[in-house]
């Protein structure tokens, strides 16, 4: 394998990548015979028809298959030979592929530098959840309003699905302590976040940015039409709504960028449960103070 690295920028590399040999014409006289096993040439019985017939009426599918078998393969291994810390999918350009020979270019960015602070040992205040008779009652107003009913008692609760009016406040009274605990949850997971990327300034790659625009933009799109706004007025609002979501795409994807520098160093898995789990090793390492 022949690998040149091109430096386009600080993070960003333009790999030219040459295979030749055995590991190329394998691939092609392997991908012909699954070819051949299928393959309807004029006079000859699927898997019977010779290789010169096949590569007359499939080279172009023998070709495109053996690209999109090798072309990933060898990126992985270039990347890992040369030790590059790729965080985006490559741009894949100039392919060519001989009889005994592929080569390509892969433009690929880099993960930036990040120098983080202390992550562990972040101090945590938190507070002793609690449920007052209160609140509970507040729930049970609400419940009362909402269902127009002139007073509350056990035939009430049986209409809501409990026994009598007892269970029904034990049920309201879980309600409200979960949804707290959530809130609080959210609170101190915020105040980790904060506290690890705080001063921690580094280039942000605009292209991650401009992804998860989209996505931030093709969520509120949706949510629109399910609201049944018009189409027409959706789109004429895609402008302003980039405008709106571009700070959040810009910490979003920086927050991403932290976590995953915290998960390399402490040999988390970086995959879709990656920002999870690394919140929960944040969590455990953590300073927790009951407040009083």
């Amino acid at each position: 394998m022949k690998i040149e690295v091109k430096k386009l920028d600080n993070e960003k590399r333009e790999l030219n990548i040459e295979v030749s040999g055995d590991i190329v014409s394998k691939k092609l006289d392997d991908v012909y015979k699954e070819i051949g096993k299928e393959a309807k040439v004029p006079g000859f019985r699927p898997g019977n028809a010779p290789l010169d017939m096949l590569q007359k009426h499939y080279s172009s599918l023998a070709h495109e298959q053996v690209i999109k078998d090798l072309v990933p393969e060898l990126y992985n291994q270039a990347i890992e030979k040369e030790n590059l810390d790729v965080i985006e999918l490559p741009q894949i350009s100039e392919v060519s592929l001989l009889a005994d020979r592929i080569s390509f270019k892969a433009r690929v960015q880099l993960a930036p530098e990040i120098k983080l602070k202390n992550y562990r040992k972040i101090r945590l205040n938190y507070k002793r959840i609690e449920v007052g008779q209160d609140e509970i009652s507040r729930s049970l107003d609400s419940l009362k309003e909402s269902h127009k009913v002139p007073s509350l008692d056990d035939i009430f609760a049986k209409g809501m699905g409990y026994p009598d009016l007892n269970e029904l406040k034990a049920a309201l009274e879980r309600q409200i302590y979960l949804q707290k605990e959530n809130a609080q949850r959210q609170e101190l997971e915020s105040r980790i976040i904060e506290a690890i990327t705080k001063e921690v300034e580094f280039n942000i790659p605009q292209s991650m940015v401009s992804r998860q625009l989209d996505d931030l933009v093709k969520q509120a799109k949706l949510d629109m039409a399910l609201r049944g706004m018009p189409r027409q007025q959706i789109d004429g609002q895609e402008a302003e709504m980039k405008k709106h979501f571009q700070p959040q795409a810009q910490e979003q994807v920086k927050v991403y960028l932290v976590l995953a520098e915290v998960a390399k160093k402490e040999s988390i898995a970086i995959d879709e449960h990656m920002p999870r789990r690394v919140m929960e090793f944040l969590l455990k390492e953590a300073e927790w103070t009951q407040e009083k």
